[in-house]
């Protein structure tokens, strides 16, 4: 089976539209499967996006593309510091 990889927005959009149909009063499950995505998944994204707007998720995807940037930087940094304190040492 194709894993579907869906972006932020797509997700918060499946949620509202779930919302909706959970208000006509439909199941969680049968609405979800309305949406084409298994219950589980529904509970996973509501966990993980539920109450976020478009704009917060893209902001949040933005400053998790800034936080890997910065965890990578600081790794070279780590590394150079370490290589001139060895040479310093003179244990080259």
């Amino acid at each position: 089976m194709r894993k579907r990889a869906y972006t932020p927005e797509q997700i918060i959009n499946k949620l509202r539209e779930v919302e909706i149909l959970l208000s006509q009063g439909l199941a969680v499950v049968e609405a979800s499967k309305k949406m084409g995505v298994t219950a589980q998944t529904y509970y996973r994204w509501r966990k993980d996006y539920g109450g976020m707007r478009v704009d917060q998720a893209r902001r949040l995807r933005e400053l998790e593309k800034e936080n890997v940037r910065l965890k990578r930087l600081a790794a070279d940094l780590s590394l150079d510091n370490a290589i001139l304190k060895e040479a310093a040492r003179g244990n080259f």
